[in-house]
């Protein structure tokens, strides 16, 4: 499944002289970078294009700058649906801006009375982003950060201006810190310079392993950019939650269950898929063998039973076939001959009836004329050999009479 990962601008900051810089307005034809990946490994293209000329994917993840994400760590109220506005009481005192300016994001599976990280970035202008990319008819599946608190701990150095700086995730925060001076020294023992999974640009990749005193693996933004597809962040929540609809939804579900972490489940579903088609496989052979051996029943019977039948076709027909040839030549009336029937009608006649005056027949069926019958004979009539398990049909002026079968008598 292809994944297109698009990585936001940085919001604008303060000038010189102090004053906040306008948030731009929505511009399709300004330019984004992008990286496309078919199989969430290798990167297959990237770039700079307008949002309108972005490449269509299956899949589609935007990634703020690691500027525009903050990190908080705190106990999470019991709120429900009111926890985006719980969470801009709880830490309004610790927020340089105002709440209703600040948009919060929980960390995956977190619930209410954990301990857990929220991310906060702007919200006008994460609004501003996803209505641009809306505008040029990309649905964003998900909002990642590059970094997020985690365990094993990762240091990512890069270059900002004209400095080397390490980007640091770890179990208690994310860190932007310079090389230059002794602050970021303190941070790091030697064991956990060991413990930690380092990487860097490869312009910055001989300033950091001079710094750390080991090596570092060289990554470019864009393959740096592909460990978002395995995150279980996203930071489209609470009011930028995704309405997903139709499409929108079964692409949210596959994407989803393609990430790394839910490979326990593919392959659990797939080994299950395999064995309900074993089974059914199973079962329909048996069902086939056990059918074939009825058949071969039937045909040995008639077989034995008819020594000059050498080729069973359709036992039941050739059996009654026969039968009825048997009974005819032995001088036996069947149930489908004139005295059968007449004996029939004779048994089950209603005693205020005289003899019928005319009659017709044919094979397995017997008719009388039904003039001068009242509802009450033919309904007694009709009950009468409905017990020998004979069946009066009355339509059209007549009463035929015929075998009822079985199950419908």
């Amino acid at each position: 499944m292809s994944t297109l990962l698009i990585f936001l601008p940085p919001r604008p900051r303060l000038h010189a002289a102090g004053r906040p810089a306008d948030t731009p307005r929505a511009d399709p034809s300004r330019e984004l970078d992008f990286v496309l990946t078919a199989d969430g490994r290798q990167v297959s293209a990237q770039g700079r294009a307008a949002a309108a000329a972005l490449p269509a994917a299956d899949s589609v993840i935007a990634i703020p700058a690691e500027s525009d994400v903050s990190w908080r760590r705190l106990e999470l109220p019991r709120a429900g649906r009111q926890m985006r506005a719980a969470l801009a009481g709880k830490l309004e005192e610790s927020l340089l801006d105002e709440p209703d300016a600040l948009h919060f994001a929980l960390e995956p599976d977190a619930h209410g009375g954990d301990t857990a990280w929220v991310a906060v970035m702007s919200r006008p202008w994460l609004a501003e982003q996803l209505a641009q990319l809306d505008a040029a008819h990309l649905f964003v599946d998900r909002v990642v950060p590059l970094a997020w608190p985690e365990d094993p701990p990762r240091g990512h150095f890069f270059e900002h201006g004209e400095r080397i700086v390490l980007r640091w995730s770890h179990a208690d925060g994310v860190a932007t810190l310079p090389l230059d001076g002794a602050l970021a020294r303190q941070f790091f023992s030697p064991g956990l310079v060991h413990a930690a999974q380092w990487s860097a640009t490869a312009t910055a990749a001989p300033a950091a392993e001079r710094w750390l005193g080991t090596s570092v693996t060289v990554l470019t933004p864009a393959q740096r950019a592909l460990a978002v597809l395995d995150s279980g962040w996203n930071l489209r929540q609470f009011e930028f939650a995704p309405r997903a609809r139709g499409a929108h939804a079964l692409r949210l579900l596959s994407h989803t269950l393609m990430r790394k972490t839910w490979r326990p489940v593919r392959l659990g579903l797939a080994a299950l898929l395999v064995v309900q088609l074993l089974g059914v496989n199973l079962w329909a052979w048996q069902q086939h063998r056990e059918l074939q051996a009825r058949r071969d029943a039937i045909n040995t019977t008639l077989t034995e039973a008819f020594p000059q039948i050498r080729d069973p076709l359709d036992p039941p027909v050739q059996m009654q076939k026969n039968l009825d040839l048997l009974r005819a030549a032995a001088g036996s009336a069947g149930e489908q001959d004139l005295e059968t029937l007449l004996a029939a009608a004779a048994t089950a006649w209603p005693g205020d009836r005289p003899p019928a005056d005319a009659l017709s027949f044919e094979p397995g069926r017997l008719s009388l004329p039904a003039q001068g019958w009242s509802s009450a004979q033919i309904d007694n009539f009709r009950s009468q050999l409905q017990s020998e398990g004979w069946r009066l049909d009355a339509s059209d002026g007549r009463l035929s009479i015929s075998r009822a079968p079985q199950g419908k008598l």
